[in-house]
């Protein structure tokens, strides 16, 4: 069994722990359970929280000792310095194979360990200034949702943290187990770590004039980019230009997005053979469903499928 051991500190987050909890440490019927979840503080006893409760922590930082992961989920004020007891402990597990993950602000105290240096790393984006000038050895990258290296691995704020605890669920156990777990959080199964952060809203509530929604009851036909142009009689540069600006991703990889997502909830839901499945998402046949599939989901039709009738 997989132990994770998120490390937390007056004041702690709330949210930033959830994350971790809810992925590796809640026990869900029907699911298999691959990792242990415990916290720890150097201090054990009682934690205040940003939610205004404290919570009882007996382990202390030899909880860290028999890691596989830890986690430092936020680390508030960010200015807070690593006591020397905190950091040994840290660098101590990172130098017998633990994985060292942070959530937001966590990376901060990370960052004071110095196995960050020379290596990216993402945080908040309303904190990458400051983590870039307080730490010019880190090569830091604001847009991104998570960095993993394997070893040491970042996230964004808050909901990105989820991200990256999913992204290593999958890179531990399959992603189809992943988005079995992602599917009881209501989560999307896979976002890129290289996904932007924070995308600027549409200027209006229907900045598309009603495509997306056209679009979508067509996902069963051949449509194509130069189509959906058509329909709201704006040429296809046009088009590419607004999906940038106000979703992030062009029209070509938003539609193909959504044939994969319709595909998803025909695996979970019914019988259908993976064949009848590729015709009714608009992608033709089994070969390209499983080739696209694989790109999105990270796993096969069959294997998908077969976790969720698990």
């Amino acid at each position: 069994m997989h132990r994770v051991v998120a490390l937390v500190r007056p004041v702690q987050s709330t949210f930033e722990l959830g994350c971790a909890v809810e992925v590796f440490g809640t026990r869900r019927d029907g699911t298999a359970q691959h990792y242990e979840f415990e916290v720890c503080t150097e201090a054990p006893g009682s934690v205040p929280t940003t939610g205004g409760y404290a919570i009882s922590v007996t382990r202390g930082l030899s909880a860290l000792d028999t890691a596989d992961t830890v986690i430092i989920p936020g680390w508030l004020p960010v200015d807070q310095p690593l006591s020397a007891l905190v950091r040994d402990a840290l660098i101590r597990a990172h130098a017998r194979g633990a994985r060292l993950v942070t959530i937001c602000s966590g990376v901060f105290a990370l960052a004071r360990t110095g196995l960050l240096d020379g290596r990216s790393a993402t945080t908040h984006w309303a904190r990458a200034g400051q983590l870039a000038r307080e730490f010019p050895q880190i090569r830091v990258e604001p847009d991104r949702l998570y960095v993993d290296h394997g070893d040491v691995a970042t996230s964004a704020g808050a909901g990105a943290g989820i991200d990256l605890c999913l992204h290593l669920v999958r890179a531990d156990h399959g992603a189809a187990h992943a988005a079995l777990i992602a599917r009881v959080m209501v989560m999307p199964p896979h976002r890129d770590g290289g996904q932007l952060q924070y995308v600027p809203p549409p200027p209006d509530s229907d900045g598309f004039d009603g495509l997306l929604e056209w679009a979508e009851a067509r996902l069963g036909t051949t449509l194509s980019v130069a189509e959906m142009a058509a329909q709201i009689n704006v040429s296809p540069r046009t088009l590419a230009r607004r999906f940038t600006d106000q979703l992030g991703v062009g029209p070509g990889a938003w539609l193909l997005s959504r044939r994969v997502a319709r595909a998803r909830v025909l695996l979970e839901d019914t019988d259908l053979p993976v064949d009848t499945i590729a015709v009714r998402v608009g992608l033709g046949s089994p070969v390209n469903l499983r080739r696209r599939f694989r790109d999105q989901v990270g796993t096969t039709p069959g294997a998908y499928r077969r976790t969720f009738r698990g």
